[in-house]
């Protein structure tokens, strides 16, 4: 084909074309590289951390070096401070010397008793008493003005930058009132005092440490000794103290009580001169005695009365029946009568036989009914005798029984009454007893708190005496410089991460794929313009750089299988990523691959094909669209072999009408017929429309993203907006990676070495 086209030619039907894309969605799989894969199914691996560091080196760098330094100026500028520390033993229980115990002890075994020993430690009386011993009001810190080290000033300097404009804070001597008898200056020396104080319990023992830091090494020594000694001659003043107040008040009880224990054994002797009570005691047990006695007889009483009152029953009821009279025991064991029982059968024996042989009127017959009627006489007299002597024993016990049964209770009235005088006896008596227990245990009680006042020992003693301290407790270099690596280290690790992770920009190829989901084809090295003049691979640009493109167009060569042209648009999210620079490139790169292309400058709002090929602006794309020009006019020959140009020409003031246009669709159409690839310089997707409309109708696009220059969410705003315009992509290049400052963060996809081979390459073809 000639250099001069014949475009206004209606040309013949292309094939559709045949890109390996899903028109619907975003994501792709070519032919060309493993790296179209979703980095999301890749493991995360150790050199990423330090890719990401090596990236935010400086800002690492500088965090480190000011945590480091500032500790560093702050460790060897600062007034060394030194630490007195003494031990003291703080017993629960005082080691008694007499065998009683203590009034002022009695409640050290609390559990609150070391808290209390610890904040009397703390005291500001203790401090008042320590500055006083030690004449320290007017010396520094406490009373003099004290000068600032270098370190402190330099560390306090941006605070009082910042201080000039706040309030002013008030200080304690101007918010607070000071205690009883002090004055202001006293109650800061106090407060200054009690802050450089620290008292350590030891845990689980009775030993305390109190420790002392200031600069002076001598005074601070003199202070934790002295505080020491004026703690025990504290303990020791409120004992003295507590017991003088102990033993006042007991003499005081002791005089009340007394006069008490007088009184009572005065009402005990009244009452018994009264209720003649002096052998109480005796006559009460006499009278208990009887009233047992009585208690036993009436009972002996009763139960006998019960058993004659039972025989005598018995008999009446036998009086009836004679013949069950004889069974009766009284009678059954009496002699006479069973005598007279036995004459009187006898003498009816003997009528009966004689009755035989006489007669009733027989003299002998008239005796023996004589000797009967006498016999019966004598029966029936000594069985009436017998019911009269059960009858009066029956009677005797009844009466024996009242009798003791009266005598009972006039027994229980007197003893009651003798109860009731016990009663009021006992009454009186305990009194007495009482009163003399109290007066006795407080008498003791006195004399044991008068021999505890006179013992000046004390359950507090110094194990060790605070000596002067030789090295300084602050600062401490080694440990201070350790932190200060560990933790500038720390802070310049964090700052990258977060950096790093507020950093939503593009930044590398797997970050195409994971976040927007199309193909990587590429990474371009950043150029910079010199002397105004564009980098194309035309114009002699490093070798890396014309390395990068061809990588780039290989890869948008092998995404299709489409026999025939194929039209490209080339757009970004935003201006200044460098999708001309870009779109011009990969022109060149195709037709140095014997290709016939044809690069239409599309942004008819900032053109940039006529300045990057150093031609004419018009006539161009928009004087063909409005018929003002043919595109065999505007259509030009450029100096590398097989590229044509078609620049945006006069700038319209409607852009987008012209790009979404039947009559623009019929042109690329047609210029398909005359070239092998249609490259479209697009404006950017999210600042108009334009690409759009472009891209509904392309082959494929093309999508540049700036390295570090655009955001994820912008950019995937963009391919959102391609997608609704039913665009196919092609895939995403990576524009302007800093390579020479970056070469580290992005080593697994480009190392220098590559560039020597690359130029002893161009030697060889040289």
């Amino acid at each position: 084909m000639s250099d001069s086209l014949m475009l206004d030619s209606t040309p013949d039907p292309q094939p559709e074309p045949r890109f390996k894309v899903v028109p619907e969605g975003r994501r792709q799989t070519t032919s060309y590289s493993a790296q179209s894969d979703v980095i999301g199914a890749q493991e995360v691996h150790l050199t990423d951390y330090v890719k990401v560091l090596y990236k935010r080196r400086w800002t690492a760098v500088t965090a480190f070096l000011l945590v480091v330094g500032s500790v560093t100026v702050y460790t060897f500028t600062a007034t060394p401070i030194f630490e007195a520390k003494t031990r003291l033993l703080i017993e629960t229980e005082e080691r008694n010397v007499v065998n009683f115990k203590q009034v002022v002890d009695e409640d050290q075994t609390k559990a609150d008793y070391y808290q209390t020993q610890y904040n009397i430690l703390q005291s500001r009386v203790l401090a008042r008493r320590t500055l006083e011993q030690l004449k320290l009001w007017d010396k520094a810190p406490f009373g003099g003005e004290e000068r600032p080290s270098f370190g402190k000033w330099i560390l306090g300097a941006p605070v009082a930058v910042v201080g000039l404009f706040k309030k002013a804070p008030e200080t304690p001597a101007a918010n607070q009132v000071p205690d009883a008898g002090e004055t202001a200056d006293q109650s800061k020396a106090i407060d200054t005092f009690l802050k450089h104080l620290t008292v350590a319990p030891i845990r689980n023992s009775r030993l305390v440490d109190v420790k002392y830091q200031l600069p002076d090494p001598t005074m601070a020594t003199s202070i934790v000794n002295a505080l020491a000694k004026n703690y025990i001659e504290q303990n020791l003043e409120y004992k003295f103290t507590a017991s003088k107040d102990a033993s006042d008040w007991l003499g005081a009880r002791l005089a009340e009580e007394r006069k008490g224990v007088e009184a009572a054994e005065a009402k005990l002797q009244a009452y018994r001169e009264q209720n003649d009570a002096i052998s109480l005691t005796d006559r009460e047990n006499i009278t208990v005695q009887k009233l047992s006695d009585l208690n036993a007889a009436l009972t002996r009483a009763k139960t006998e009365r019960i058993q004659k009152q039972s025989a005598y029953q018995q008999l009446e009821q036998l009086q009836a029946d004679p013949a069950k009279l004889d069974t009766f025991p009284a009678i059954l064991a009496n002699t006479f009568i069973q005598q007279q029982k036995g004459e009187l059968a006898e003498l009816q024996r003997q009528q009966a036989q004689l009755s035989e042989k006489y007669g009733d009127k027989h003299p002998e017959i008239i005796k023996l009914k004589s000797a009967i009627q006498v016999a019966q006489a004598k029966l029936s007299g000594e069985i009436g005798k017998v019911v009269q002597s059960v009858r009066g024993e029956y009677q005797a016990a009844l009466s024996q029984e009242n009798s003791l049964n009266a005598a009972l209770n006039a027994q229980k009235g007197e003893a009651l009454t003798m109860n009731r005088k016990a009663i009021d006896y006992g009454v009186l008596e305990r009194v007495v007893e009482s009163s003399k227990q109290i007066y006795n245990s407080l008498l003791q009680r006195a004399k044991e708190t008068g021999v505890s006042g006179e013992l000046k020992s004390s359950n507090i003693r110094v194990v060790d005496a605070a000596e002067q301290p030789r090295r300084p407790v602050t600062p401490r270099t080694a440990l201070n410089e350790l932190l200060a690596l560990f933790g500038g280290a720390f802070l310049a690790c964090a700052l990258a991460f977060f950096f790093e992770y507020m950093d939503n920009r593009i930044k590398t190829p797997d970050e195409i794929r994971a976040h927007l989901g199309l193909a990587h084809l590429g990474l371009l090295p950043a150029m910079d313009q010199k002397n105004g003049k564009y980098p194309l691979l035309s114009g002699g640009v490093p070798a890396n750089f014309s390395e990068a493109f061809r990588s780039f167009r290989t890869n948008v060569l092998f995404s299709s299988a489409q026999e025939g042209a194929r039209a490209l648009v080339v757009t970004s999210t935003a201006p200044g990523e460098g999708k001309s620079m870009v779109a011009s490139n990969l022109a060149i790169s195709l037709a140095q691959a014997g290709q016939r292309v044809l690069l239409v400058d599309a942004d008819m709002r900032k053109p940039k094909a006529h300045e990057i090929f150093g031609c004419k602006q018009e006539p161009g794309l928009s004087n063909v669209m409005v018929g003002s020009a043919k595109a065999s006019d505007a259509v030009r020959k450029t100096a590398v072999s097989g590229l044509w140009v078609l620049t945006a020409g006069r700038i319209p003031p409607n852009p987008a009408e012209l790009l979404g246009s039947a009559r623009f669709r019929e042109f690329v159409n047609s210029l398909k017929a005359h070239f092998d690839w249609i490259v479209l310089d697009t404006p950017p997707v999210m600042a108009v429309t334009d690409a759009n409309l472009v891209a509904h109708h392309a082959t494929g696009v093309v999508f540049v993203v700036g390295s570090e220059m655009t955001s994820r969410h912008a950019a995937k705003r963009a391919i959102d907006q391609l997608e609704q315009a039913n665009a196919r992509f092609v895939g995403a290049v990576l524009n302007r990676v800093d390579l020479t400052h970056n070469a580290y963060y992005y080593s697994q996809y480009y190392r220098r070495e590559y560039s020597t081979y690359y130029q002893q390459d161009v030697q060889s073809k040289a």
